[in-house]
């Protein structure tokens, strides 16, 4: 919620979000950094309008994942925009849709905008709330703060939607992205893998890590552990591709079902085969 720009921002980045960054790196940090350049004039005035709304600078970047700056950008829902405003929301707070969408206009969605955030964050009091809010609706964040009773991001993020999960993720990363000068320098990396490495004692209340090896299928040890097939997915990227290859892989599981697992696992690693050979034949 609140970046120092005087401190290593891999040292400011919450363990759980490690492994998304990672992957976000991989596969958008060249059009990103080549955005940075190009994109320069529409920040300068997101910058000038975010202020004046007194909203941090930082939060310039949700525009980047909702439409990667783009003014004619429209979602399938009808949001338009470099904001992806919704028609009720431009008409709730002044922006005209005819004869011209005042939505593709970059100063004045960016002030509709602001207003937007700041009445949320009027609400929530958390930045990430706010991203969440924005993408997936006020009363999904609501329902979800009342039932786990807190309003930390981390905590109630499995109430959510995984699109709106990923979407504050993706803010997360595209920050990191944008405010990491030195993000491939040694230093960065390696306290990102340190931080990777240690992520099961810094976040032990979330997981259960155990080192597996064999072709184990996430949709088996759902079933068969009963979990979330969802959260194996967003916590275990890329695990079946890895093990495919041979490779051993730090398998997360819900806190308290390593057990359970170590107990099952010969079972559910044979029942991961049977699976492929099905599919197989």
């Amino acid at each position: 919620n609140k970046f120092d720009a005087s401190k290593p921002y891999a040292a400011q980045l919450n363990p759980r979000a490690v492994s998304f960054v990672q992957e976000y790196m991989r596969k958008h940090t060249k059009s990103l950094e080549k955005m940075k350049q190009w994109g320069k004039p529409y920040f300068d005035l997101y910058d000038a309008v975010l202020v004046q709304y007194g909203i941090p600078k930082e939060m310039k970047y949700l525009s980047v994942i909702e439409s990667n700056l783009g003014a004619g950008v429209v979602s399938w829902a009808g949001a338009v925009g470099p904001w992806q405003i919704m028609p009720e929301e431009a008409k709730r707070l002044g922006l005209k849709l005819m004869p011209e969408d005042e939505r593709m206009d970059y100063e004045k969605s960016t002030q509709a905008a602001a207003t937007i955030l700041r009445e949320s964050f009027a609400e929530f009091g958390d930045w990430l709330l706010v991203v969440a809010a924005y993408n997936g609706g006020a009363g999904r964040v609501r329902q979800a703060i009342k039932k786990k009773g807190t309003k930390d991001f981390w905590i109630i993020q499995y109430d959510l939607p995984l699109e709106t999960r990923n979407h504050v993720k993706k803010f997360i990363a595209t920050q990191y992205i944008f405010e990491t000068e030195q993000y491939e320098s040694n230093q960065v990396r390696s306290s990102l893998m340190k931080m990777k490495k240690t992520d099961r004692n810094t976040s032990n209340e979330s997981f259960d890590v155990v080192l597996i090896s064999g072709r184990y299928q996430l949709a088996i040890i759902a079933k068969m552990l009963s979990i979330n097939l969802q959260f194996l997915q967003e916590n275990n990227p890329g695990i079946e591709k890895l093990l495919a290859s041979g490779k051993s892989y730090e398998l997360k599981l819900p806190k308290g079902m390593l057990e359970k697992f170590e107990a099952r696992k010969n079972e559910i690693l044979q029942a991961s085969l049977n699976a492929l050979f099905a599919i197989d034949n």
